[in-house]
């Protein structure tokens, strides 16, 4: 931590210090690369990790040990280019991808560079995150924004990337009929990119009825309240297979449990497939064989994103996905608005997405 920022400006950021401890402080950039530029933040979201961290200081191995700038779904204005970028200019409006991945493993040359395993992502401990005045990143990982394309809906790519990159790994199509189990922002974001992939009929399933409501609201063609008893799994089962009239041949569970994946393996017909989106629960008890064995249900993961960006933002401005509706919250940047941004977050209810407007 330190002083920062150009022409002697202190660039503030949100630092984690501890369990449900977050500061605004000083925050010294990094010098920029002459393939770097740096970028005035204008949006910032908060994400179900950042609260996780804020609450834990970990997620799954990733640990955070020392003090750490929180944030990763963002955009900005680039106010200063390294001497080497020549796609973008001073006052360019951009979406940011958090990831910087090493591009000379196996995974980065097949081009599945989300699997690298020396990625370094903003807020990814022990990387420092973009909830900041300023932040400095590799002009490859910005990408320029149309007129209409606001900065809130290019912070809004981030998260609507998992949903996308999910979709990709589940081949959906307009032959597809999808069940999403969680109806949070990342379910919310897949039934999007599924509606927006051609799935003639997409059901959700949650334990809040309120998220459940909102997902019928913006597209849902139906949706199936469900409980956490695993003793319940039959007859929800049957629920959810009436609601969808037909069968089920893509499940996303969006939340990572094990009653949502047996949900999912019960579900989902003969031949059909999972996707288990993000980082659910590292350990599961579900019923494999019966499904993955007897029926030949696939079993498919999605993690993080690759090569979205430019579809996300083609999405947007082509009207074929809105992401405006799923930011219920907007809080400035004080140490006060922090804090309450982040309570709302971690309440959840009718909270979404919550986003900083720096």
């Amino acid at each position: 931590m330190g002083e920062g920022g150009d022409g002697g400006e202190e660039n503030m950021a949100a630092w984690l210090l501890g369990i449900n401890n977050l500061k605004v402080l000083p925050y010294k950039l990094p010098p920029l690369g002459p393939n770097d530029v740096r970028l005035r933040m204008k949006a910032v979201g908060i994400c179900g990790t950042d609260v996780h961290y804020l609450k834990t200081m970990r997620m799954t191995h990733y640990v955070v040990k020392e003090p750490m700038v929180i944030g990763h779904e963002c955009a900005g204005v680039i106010e200063e280019l390294g001497s080497e970028v020549k796609s973008l200019a001073v006052g360019d409006r951009v979406a940011v991808e958090p990831g910087m991945t090493c591009g000379r493993c196996k995974y980065c040359k097949a081009g599945r560079y989300n699997l690298c395993d020396d990625t370094k992502s903003l807020g990814l401990p022990p990387i420092h995150g973009s909830l900041a005045n300023q932040l400095v990143h590799p002009a490859d990982l910005c990408y320029k924004l149309p007129d209409n394309v606001n900065l809130e809906e290019g912070a809004m790519c981030e998260p609507l990337s998992v949903g996308v990159h999910a979709c990709r790994r589940a081949n959906i199509n307009p032959e597809t009929n999808v069940l999403i189990v969680g109806a949070g922002t990342i379910g919310l974001v897949t039934m999007f990119t599924a509606r927006a992939f051609g799935s003639p009929r997409i059901v959700i399933a949650d334990v809040d009825e309120q998220r459940l409501l909102i997902a019928k609201s913006l597209g849902a063609d139906e949706f199936v309240k469900v409980s956490p008893s695993i003793e319940d799994l039959d007859e929800e089962v049957e629920q959810i297979k009436k609601a969808m009239g037909s069968d089920i041949d893509v499940t996303f569970d969006c939340a990572g449990f094990s009653k949502t994946m047996s949900t999912a393996l019960n579900a989902t017909r003969t031949g059909g497939k999972i996707c288990l989106v993000g980082m659910g629960h590292n350990e599961m008890t579900i019923p494999l064989t019966s499904a993955v064995a007897a029926r030949e249900v696939d079993i498919i993961g999605a993690f993080r994103y690759k090569e979205t960006w430019p579809l996300c933002i083609e999405l947007i401005r082509s009207g074929k996905i809105d992401v405006k509706p799923l930011i219920t919250h907007r809080f400035g940047f004080s140490q006060k608005e922090v804090e309450e941004a982040f309570e709302v977050s971690a309440r959840g209810g009718n909270a979404i997405k919550v986003m900083f407007n720096l």
